[in-house]
């Protein structure tokens, strides 16, 4: 009596983890190739360059650990941009030692008002949370002037966002805290349960006594404050605030955490597969920049690979499914 062996297969929270792992090896191929023939060196696989790179995708890293939250339980922040903004010119206007909870607490005040906007009026998050991106660009530009703010970042914020500490940079230690506090709140807590229960049905999640909406604010609250690190660290970083920083953070924290695997619809997702989403990004884009691609061909080829890997995510569940 013969035996068929079984046919070894990853479990489908794994493989847009192992595909957008896959990505990120042939994009330093590529551009180690590419950079070796062209000045004769391989900078992308030197720990300085992946330390540096690594230091600037904390704070798409940060962005992309609360929006992974919103997106678990079907809904979207579309107010990242100018919450990441505000939460900037704002911790450097104040300055001093009220600079840094000046600027969470503007985040974590958007999120709150994006979350009892969702939650309690019913407004549909990709409405609601777009009108507060508009009413916090109101407000920062009446706030400014339209200039640009003459203010400077705290020597705390430059040295949590620019500056190393055992040769790594301090941005990176940030990361690893908000990741370390998400995965907790998914893995180890009641909340990460009901998360991934609303956005499976949110309807069966309150018959079965979840609180929907108390966890709607939560989520909301909880990425307007991680909007709101990322833009003390970036302001940090930069040395100031200025118009618009944050609008570069929407699409690609977006899509950071749908590339690594989380469905855009919701219940289902691993915060590694954000952390290598994000990786993925940031090393494309710098390897486009490198190869001096124009920036129309940058978003073309940008794209194309958020475009490929949704798709194969989707046949994937066509054939699972």
């Amino acid at each position: 009596m013969s035996t068929i062996p079984a046919r070894l297969t990853l479990p489908r929270d794994d493989r847009p983890i192992l595909i957008a792992a896959l990505f990120i090896v042939a994009i330093l191929i590529a551009g180690t190739a590419y950079t070796w023939e062209r000045f004769g060196s391989a900078p992308l696989i030197s720990p300085t360059y992946l330390l540096q790179q690594l230091q600037i995708g904390a704070f798409l890293g940060i962005v992309a650990a609360g929006m992974m939250l919103v997106i678990l339980i079907s809904q979207i922040d579309l107010s990242t941009p100018w919450t990441l903004t505000a939460a900037a010119m704002m911790a450097t206007t104040v300055g001093g030692p009220e600079a840094i909870p000046v600027g969470l607490s503007v985040g974590l005040a958007v999120g709150i008002v994006n979350g009892l906007g969702v939650a309690y009026l019913r407004v549909p998050s990709m409405i609601f949370t777009l009108g507060v991106n508009a009413v916090m660009r109101g407000l920062m530009v009446a706030h400014t002037g339209g200039f640009a703010p003459q203010t400077t970042a705290t020597g705390l914020m430059r040295m949590l966002a620019a500056e190393r500490s055992f040769g790594i940079p301090n941005a990176l230690f940030v990361w690893v805290a908000v990741s370390a506090a998400v995965v907790i709140i998914l893995q180890r807590m009641a909340l990460g349960r009901y998360i991934y229960a609303i956005g499976n049905k949110e309807a069966a999640a309150y018959l079965s006594g979840v609180n929907t909406r108390g966890v709607t604010v939560v989520c909301f609250a909880l990425c307007g404050l991680t909007a709101g690190i990322a833009g003390v660290l970036l302001a940090g970083y930069s040395q100031k605030a200025y118009q618009g920083m944050g609008d570069a953070y929407l699409l690609p924290s977006i899509a950071a955490v749908v590339i690594g695997g989380t469905n855009i619809l919701g219940g289902r997702g691993r915060y590694l597969g954000t952390l290598v989403g994000v990786i993925l990004i940031v090393l494309l884009n710098s390897v486009l920049s490198i190869m001096e691609m124009p920036e129309a061909g940058r978003q073309v080829i940008y794209g194309g690979v958020i475009i490929l890997m949704l798709l194969v995510y989707g046949r994937g569940e066509r054939v699972t499914s």
